[in-house]
């Protein structure tokens, strides 16, 4: 393993319901990790984020929702509330984080081992960036908020990356 998977392993969250959630947890699978928002123009992702989810889950594919209040204040709810929101209006299947910071002084470090890695493509610019992780802990690739869950290369992408994980 090398020291960015070392440091991308080392990374924790906590779960939306309070719980710890190392990043470790992930290792061995191929995660979508996406800042969110439930009032932004593109909250309507969260369906497509739950379909990548549906179609890729058992090749070993896990999407991980992070919101964040950082761009324009879109995520003023508690834990309590975004989890009932993305539950009734969007089925969320897949696991969140508590709300944290994806920029600025305060940002999680996750964000800052992915811009080591990836550079100004990791940082976000707003809300339903996407930054794919490898089953090995790579950072792969960041697509930014316009890139919709069912684009092609983002699927393919993620298909790559599968096609990739070992048995």
């Amino acid at each position: 393993m090398s020291d960015g998977d070392a440091r991308i392993y080392s990374i924790e969250f906590k779960s939306i319901r309070g719980e710890a959630m190392p990043f470790e947890r992930f290792s061995g699978q191929v995660v979508l990790v996406v800042n969110t928002a439930s009032r932004c123009g593109y909250t309507p992702q969260y369906a497509g984020l739950q379909a990548l989810y549906d179609t890729f889950r058992a090749d070993g594919f896990m999407v991980l929702g992070v919101p964040s209040n950082d761009f324009g204040g879109q995520e003023p709810g508690t834990e309590a509330q975004i989890s009932d929101f993305c539950e009734i209006n969007y089925g969320v299947e897949f696991p969140m984080t508590s709300k944290v910071h994806a920029v600025g002084p305060d940002q999680h470090p996750f964000w800052r081992v992915a811009k080591e890695a990836l550079g100004d493509a990791a940082q976000p610019k707003w809300n339903f960036h996407k930054i794919l992780i490898g089953a090995d802990g790579t950072v792969l690739k960041a697509y930014p908020s316009s890139v919709r869950p069912a684009d092609t290369e983002l699927i393919a992408d993620i298909e790559a990356a599968l096609a990739r994980r070992p048995a």
